[in-house]
């Protein structure tokens, strides 16, 4: 699958859990000329995220959908992916978004997500935040870095878009380390975000290929 073509903004939909810190640095990207989207909807799965804040002082629209309000995940799916059909984005943007849905069949390979390591090492179900670079610490990796790659419906399975690395050191903690990834990450997302936009992204099975600049 390609993405849009790069004579205009890559729309995007975002989900966020909480302080909305990846929304931040995309519309902070954005405003420094960086990075050209257009964030169409902000979704949210919890009614007190930060991130809302964030939206709404930038203008966009948002909308809560908790979990816990639907019978099962298909349901939540359902909810979520309706509205992002309704506000038209190329992609939907993961952004700390700790919820579990299917992605359904029009939305393959148009949902991505950025984890704080390198997978396949460290990822899969109850690897999130902290407890990712608690990990790392305790088996004594000498890398970590963050990964960008499109959303299936296991936990950190998808496509790998790309990957950046960042030392680990002697002295680390968990926070000190998880501040070094996150410099990453505020740097990944964006290109990234830019690959798609270009036109040049493509999936063949689990491979994704960048394909030359024209």
């Amino acid at each position: 699958m390609n993405a849009t073509a790069s004579h205009k903004p890559l729309s995007i939909a975002v989900l966020i859990s909480g302080g909305g810190t990846t929304l931040k640095n995309i519309l902070e990207k954005r405003a420094a000329g960086k990075l050209r989207v257009d964030v169409k909807l902000v979704i949210s799965s919890n009614a007190k995220a930060r991130g809302l804040d964030i939206a709404a002082a930038a203008g966009i629209p948002t909308k809560v959908l908790r979990g816990r309000d639907f019978a099962a995940p298909e349901l939540y799916s359902e909810a979520i992916f309706s509205a992002c059909r309704e506000a038209a984005p190329d992609y939907v943007v993961m952004g700390g978004f700790l919820s579990y849905v299917p992605i359904p069949p029009d939305f393959e390979n148009r949902v991505i997500n950025i984890h704080p390591a390198l997978i396949p090492a460290f990822c899969g179900k109850g690897y999130y935040g902290h407890h990712v670079h608690e990990a790392v610490l305790e088996y004594g990796v000498k890398i970590s870095g963050c990964t960008v790659h499109f959303v299936d419906n296991e936990y950190d399975h998808g496509p790998v878009i790309l990957q950046r690395t960042v030392p680990v050191l002697d002295d680390d903690t968990p926070d000190t380390l998880a501040a070094r990834v996150f410099e990453a990450e505020c740097e990944a997302y964006p290109e990234a975000l830019t690959l798609l936009s270009s036109g040049r992204v493509s999936v063949e099975g689990r491979r994704v290929r960048v394909s030359p600049r024209g």
